[in-house]
């Protein structure tokens, strides 16, 4: 694993009273396809609903590969206006390695645009905040600095494939 050291600039470093942002790295970018919506029902803490995921790809500078058609997004609405987004999947990698993957979201917007996504429309990707944080779980010794590593992403859902792009944070 390789070691990052803080950064000279941060102020556990320097002493700043401001501290300077984390470098972002692009990871990749993930078109994960999906299957109709499994509507559970409202619960006492929203609207449930299940999104098999039905496969995709993966491409970037150092992770390519493909969804494999296993896992769903375990989605959670919230409000008019919210939603909590669990999904788990699994990647493989070019190299035939696989990462279990557990990307917690969060997305936003006003009440028709999320109306009109969980109708299965398409809403431009500027009028909804779509936030993730996938976490990785890697059967290969080459992406164990995954496990270890914070990703974040902004996300865009299509009527039927969500769109993520990933960044590493150093």
């Amino acid at each position: 694993m390789t070691q990052i050291p803080a950064r000279p600039d941060s102020p556990i470093s320097s002493g700043a009273a401001t501290p300077a942002p984390p470098d972002l790295e692009f990871l990749a970018s993930l078109a994960v396809e999906v299957a109709a919506p499994v509507e559970v029902g409202r619960t006492r803490t929203g609207l449930r609903r299940v999104i098999p995921i039905a496969g995709g790809t993966v491409t970037g500078p150092e992770l390519n590969g493909r969804v494999l058609p296993a896992g769903a997004d375990f989605q959670l609405i919230t409000s008019d206006t919210s939603s909590d987004l669990d999904a788990r999947y699994v990647i493989e990698t070019d190299d035939g390695d696989r990462l279990f993957v557990m990307n917690a979201a969060y997305r936003t917007g006003s009440a028709e645009d999320i109306a009109a996504l969980v109708r299965g429309e398409e809403v431009p990707a500027e009028r909804i905040y779509f936030r993730c944080c996938p976490r990785f779980e890697v059967t290969g010794e080459r992406w164990t600095w995954l496990e270890s590593t914070v990703v974040i992403g902004s996300g865009r859902r299509e009527p039927d494939r969500v769109l993520i792009d990933l960044w590493r944070v150093r």
